[in-house]
């Protein structure tokens, strides 16, 4: 995303079979571990800026309590969120004597359901302790201690001594086998977090060391997230045990490829089971740690539309005996990029599908990086599915796993971007290096997501280096996804590596031009930014930007809808295959928002945005004929508009009106409605218009006016005067090639540069289609 200007350079169906009962092992999680050292009736959340929907229904004890990882799954655990005791020190100081506060653990201190919500910096190191017991029927078995996320180093003790070497990264999970640390009574787990956030060399996103509390400014960047801000849990697990399993299908030959990989294997064996609604579908046998194929027939294909997915169970097995089983599931689906009607396009089960979504950043005015629940954490991705998107693009983030399970069951793509380091830098080698190696992790942990189709490499230059090198090493890494080296290769001097699947231009408000190559796909990474300020639902009130306020609800739904609609009728047939909406929520002080920061406020009529994204996916699936226009012949343009069908397109005194043209009217008149169409000037795909009476003299947009002006042979000319024909309704319409999605309009007898969801008078949006449509007729002076 852009900085803003000024601000320095630019700117909420289908059932889940799922094995093991994937969202009901909850019920799994064991209450009893011995109590926490801290008594929650000593805690209280502080105060939220905003209060979103579920706020004030996250449960002191037990937050977030659902199983965090969706695709391996385990009947027994046990939930470690709640309340820890809390401490904060120097960055270089040795564990606290005492832990004077606590923190709702997994939310990060910054945030009001943590009960800290005060700047952490550079200079502090966090520190959590509770204790717990293991229960008695995990005996004889190994106990892995979980945590989904922390930010950024962090390192374990269990009873005095460390667990393993400390973790770096504040994306991917992480856990120790702390079995040989444990006592048979209770057990005390000390936690430390140092994050510099950017003042460090590693990944942080959109993270900056503000102050928690609304302030002007922050422009696109927002509060920090330190420390633990996912869940943390223990597991029993068997000595040889499962610790991941990697699913790409192949629909080439309706099989699923598997890679399962695991821990303490000495002669193990795997075994992958594919079932629907408790019907085997399909099992085989492999090595541990080596790709094997399991037989799918008839895969039924997942898609957004249809986001059908299969049980999968996993087990390891020692001489006929099953010594670790987990569950999980699959979607079949194959996603590439292919030439379709010799343009360059993604195709989704060999099918080219326009992908239609919007900037997701996850943020939280309560929770910061942790939505407060799992019905918040599904929620915007529902809002998607609502507003008729098919795609989301999260924005330099990783969210929690259970965030992929969710768009994998609710249908929607996913573009997965890594985490940027800080903007304006060249990392060190040894940034580099922790950068490149959370990468993998961040891709191993994600890797069987059915929804994730295109990784995201590095954002608008920000920490940018060895584009093309880290592009073929995510390619080699994960071939089983689309790669974009650069989001943004057009801005803030960005580097495109030149490889990968897709161009991807970020355009604001746009929708712009944004053209295939003969190797890659032609995307749009980052548009719109329309925004509009909704009293009582400001972070900061008054603090609001965007990249084009609207003075209304209205405007707002007429300008957003207006660019849906531009992308369908130009972007598309030039090319175009994906469009990301800036943006799904408002975040902090950015007002671009569908939806306000706090979730109450949907800003968009959603059945007429809903009804344009369908529009415009429609399209890409069923693809109108091109508009055709005789060239070289003259041509009157005739006014559509009821009530006004007698009116041509003339110039007079150089400027274009509309006018009555019969057969009385005069010679001149008729010359001056006559109209020579030749090829486009500036895009032979388009066209130009030339003055039957004036040869060399072009029907062109300046200042918005449309007039008749000499071709100067600049360039600008020749853009101006280049007009592409678009399919209306009972005519065509013609869109400014240099300003895709306006259009040639007649408003009060003027010709004017229109643009839907526009500022000016000219864009008036009452009768705006059949003033902006154009039918072709036989020339008054041929």
């Amino acid at each position: 995303m852009k900085r803003p200007p000024g601000t320095g350079h630019p700117p909420w169906r289908r059932r889940l079979v799922s094995a093991f009962a994937v969202l009901a092992l909850a019920a799994g999680a064991l209450a009893a571990l011995g109590p926490a050292p801290a008594s929650a009736a000593a805690w209280s959340p502080k105060p939220s800026p905003m209060t979103t929907p579920w706020t004030n229904q996250v449960p002191v004890d037990n937050p977030l309590p659902e199983y965090p990882r969706p695709q391996l799954t385990r009947p027994d655990w046990a939930n470690l969120n709640g309340i820890w005791d809390f401490a904060v020190t120097g960055r270089d100081a040795a564990q606290p004597a005492t832990f004077t506060e606590q923190i709702r653990v997994p939310f990060v201190a910054e945030s009001a359901l943590s009960g800290i919500q005060r700047k952490i910096t550079q200079n502090d190191k966090l520190w959590y302790k509770r204790t717990f017991t293991v229960p008695a029927t995990w005996n004889g078995r190994r106990v892995q201690l979980n945590f989904g996320a922390s930010d950024w180093q962090t390192t374990v003790w269990v009873n005095g001594r460390q667990a393993g070497t400390a973790h770096k990264g504040g994306y991917d999970g992480f856990g120790y086998d702390i079995t040989s640390l444990l006592t048979g009574g209770s057990n005390t787990v000390v936690v430390s977090v140092y994050d510099p956030t950017q003042t460090g060399g590693q990944a942080v996103g959109k993270q900056r060391i503000n102050d928690v509390a609304p302030h002007p400014g922050g422009g696109i960047f927002y509060t920090a997230a330190s420390g633990i801000w996912q869940t943390v849990w223990l597991e029993p697990v068997a000595a040889a045990h499962i610790t991941r399993v990697d699913m790409t299908p192949n629909l080439a030959n309706n099989t699923l490829r598997v890679t399962v990989r695991g821990d303490g294997i000495s002669g193990q064996s795997a075994r992958i089971t594919v079932s629907t609604g408790g019907t085997t579908v399909g099992t085989a046998t492999g090595p541990v740690g080596t790709e094997f194929s399991v037989s799918v027939p008839n895969a039924h294909r997942w898609s957004p539309d249809d986001p059908f997915l299969y049980d999968v169970r996993a087990d390891l097995t020692s001489g006929g005996a099953t010594v670790d089983s987990v569950g999980s599931y699959t979607g079949m689906r194959s996603i590439a990029v292919a030439k379709v009607d010799n343009i360059m396009r993604p195709v989704l089960n060999g099918t080219f599908v326009f992908q239609s979504g919007t900037l997701d950043q996850g943020f939280w005015p309560d929770g910061i990086y942790t939505a407060p629940t799992d019905a918040a954490l599904r929620s915007d991705l529902q809002a998607h599915k609502d507003l008729g998107f098919n795609m989301v693009r999260k924005h330099i983030k990783v969210e929690p796993q259970r965030w992929f399970y969710w768009a994998d069951r609710l249908g929607l793509l996913v573009w997965q971007d890594m985490p940027a380091m800080d903007t304006g830098k060249s990392p060190d080698s040894a940034a580099r290096a922790q950068w490149e190696t959370e990468f993998h992790a961040v891709i191993d942990q994600h890797r069987s997501s059915p929804a994730l189709i295109q990784w995201v490499d590095q954002n608008e230059g920000w920490g940018q280096y060895d584009q093309a090198r880290i592009a073929n090493d995510v390619k080699a890494y994960d071939p089983s996804r689309l790669v974009d080296n650069m989001s943004g290769v057009n801005c803030c001097g960005s580097v495109d590596g030149g490889n990968g699947d897709v161009v991807d231009n970020h355009n604001y408000v746009g929708p712009g031009n944004t053209a295939p190559s003969p190797t890659r796909a032609a995307v749009l990474g980052e548009y719109g930014g329309l925004g509009f300020k909704v009293a009582g639902h400001e972070w900061y009130p008054g603090g609001g930007f965007s990249y084009e306020d609207q003075p209304s609800l209205a405007a707002l739904n007429n300008r957003f809808t207006g660019l849906l609609d531009a992308i369908r009728l130009n972007q598309l047939p030039a090319g175009l295959s994906a469009s990301v909406y800036t943006e799904i929520t408002d975040v902090e002080n950015e007002v671009n928002g569908l939806l306000t920061y706090d979730r109450q406020v949907m800003k968009v009529d959603a059945a007429r945005v809903k009804a344009a994204n369908r529009a415009l996916i429609n399209a890409s699936l069923n693809p109108p004929p091109p508009v055709v226009l005789p060239v070289g012949q003259y041509k009157s343009l005739r006014v559509t508009t009821p009530g006004f069908t007698n009116r041509y397109l003339r110039h007079s005194d150089a400027l274009a009106y509309t006018e009555v043209v019969d057969g009385n009217s005069g010679a001149v008149l008729k010359s001056d409605a006559t109209w020579k169409i030749v090829t486009g000037l500036a895009n032979s795909a388009c066209y130009s218009f030339e003055s039957r009476n004036f040869p060399g003299e072009f029907l062109r947009h300046q200042n918005f006016r449309v007039r008749r002006d000499p071709d100067d042979g600049s360039a600008l000319f020749k853009a101006d005067a280049t007009f592409c024909a678009v399919q209306g309704y009972g005519g065509v319409r013609f869109s400014a090639a240099n300003y895709p999605g306006s259009y040639i309009r007649h408003i009060n007898a003027e010709v004017w540069l229109a643009t839907p969801g526009g500022g000016h008078t000219w864009d008036n949006p009452a009768t705006f289609t059949e003033d902006t449509t154009w039918s072709v007729d036989s020339p008054w002076a041929p």
